[in-house]
């Protein structure tokens, strides 16, 4: 039996709707004024409030003010029933948080439909949750115990090689070895490092006054940074010619609101994707240019994109078909883009025509199409940034 708070100050409407509640097979608690009200909800915990906004005590702005700095209270679906039916009125108390606005006088119809929504919306968004939670313990579970051991067993099996026939060894199968070590320990390290900002993040967006205090943070010159880091993971990956970068670095001078290493750190992920998921010798193209307000980064690549429903599932552990396709990371890169992009006010916007999927039936595939054939199929990521030097 669902708990529902009724905070109303008149006696006659309080009543009747405890009455109206307690019928329709509803828990009905009710407190005669905002203070009473706000101690009856962190006592219950109900499961949705009805609340007057004109009360002695505490008004009911003050009352949901109140209760949306307890996580405890904060999301519990808050709906005003009350006589102001103007639009700056309800504006005001959405913008609080409030999930509804109903003016007196209103029928137990109109109550009950409001409930009923607010109930069923409830219901889907804790359903998507529920998958969502389901989704990401299945993708660390897959993700999280390869991509760990992978590495770390690279390190044990070449150092126990050296440890053990180190007096046989020649100086080039010696270097060989350390070069594995080397190549899997910077993996490990990578992957630890994405694991800890990625968490990192998270928690820096639960804290208001540590988001307000990175806002301040500037980026002269994005152009060359975003240069450097290109070329750089390009090199790395040893795709140098496939790199082209439209960003001229005769732009304005620019500054982004947002912290330098965060910024390289964004550029990277993102350019570092494009190779990943795209094959050699197709082209991984990067633009720039300035709106008055934003500056506005591109990166496009031709590899097998994604569907719809993988761009609206983004989220973290995510690693797409990896049944099909051999990939290595934790699946962090994107979100971790987002987060950093959420943190500083940004946008992440993502197009893509995926490549029709491989089937596991390899004996229908034509000789002269290998699987990874490039494609033209693109996949174009968009970020949009603030600029702290905006055109007036």
């Amino acid at each position: 039996m669902k708990t529902i708070l009724v905070i109303e100050d008149e006696p006659a409407i309080r009543e009747s709707l405890q009455d109206l509640l307690e019928l329709e097979g509803y828990h009905a608690i009710a407190a005669a004024n905002g203070r009473s009200g706000v101690e009856l909800a962190q006592r219950y915990l109900p499961d949705l409030i009805l609340c007057d906004v004109t009360m002695p005590e505490l008004d009911g702005y003050t009352v949901l003010s109140m209760l949306q700095q307890s996580p405890a209270t904060r999301t519990i679906p808050f709906i005003f029933l009350t006589a102001r039916s103007a639009t700056t009125d309800q504006r005001h108390g959405m913008n609080l948080g409030a999930d509804d606005y109903l003016a007196k006088p209103c029928s137990a119809a109109e109550v009950l439909r409001a409930i009923a929504s607010r109930f069923d919306k409830q219901t889907a968004i804790q359903s998507q949750s529920q998958r969502q939670m389901q989704l990401l313990r299945t993708n660390i579970a897959q993700s999280l115990p390869h991509e760990f051991y992978t590495p770390l067993n690279g390190i044990l099996g070449f150092s126990e090689i050296l440890y053990q026939d180190s007096a046989i060894l020649d100086r080039l199968e010696i270097q060989e070895l350390a070069e594995g070590i080397h190549t899997s320990a910077v993996r490990l390290y990578r992957l630890i490092q994405n694991f800890l900002l990625y968490t990192k993040l998270e928690l820096i967006l639960t804290q208001p006054a540590e988001v307000a205090a990175l806002r301040q943070e500037m980026t002269p010159h994005p152009a060359v940074l975003i240069w450097e880091s290109a070329t750089r993971i390009a090199e790395q990956v040893d795709r140098l010619p496939d790199l082209t970068l439209h960003v001229p670095r005769s732009l304005p001078d620019t500054i982004l609101a947002i912290a330098p290493l965060h910024f390289q750190k964004l550029v990277e992920e993102l350019i570092e994707n494009a190779f990943k998921f795209s094959p050699v010798n197709t082209p991984v193209d990067v633009y720039s240019h300035l709106s008055q307000r934003e500056v506005v980064v591109e990166i496009r690549n031709r590899g097998r994109g994604m569907t719809p429903d993988q761009i609206a599932d983004l989220g973290a552990y995510m690693q797409f078909d990896r049944r099909l396709y051999e990939q290595q990371g934790l699946g962090l890169g994107l979100i971790i883009a987002k987060r950093i992009l959420d943190l500083y006010d940004g946008t992440l916007h993502i197009q893509s025509v995926p490549q029709p999927p491989l089937s596991n039936d390899l004996s229908n595939c034509p000789k002269d199409h290998p699987l990874d054939q490039p494609t033209n199929h693109e996949t174009i990521v968009q970020i949009r940034l603030k600029r702290a030097n905006p055109i007036h």
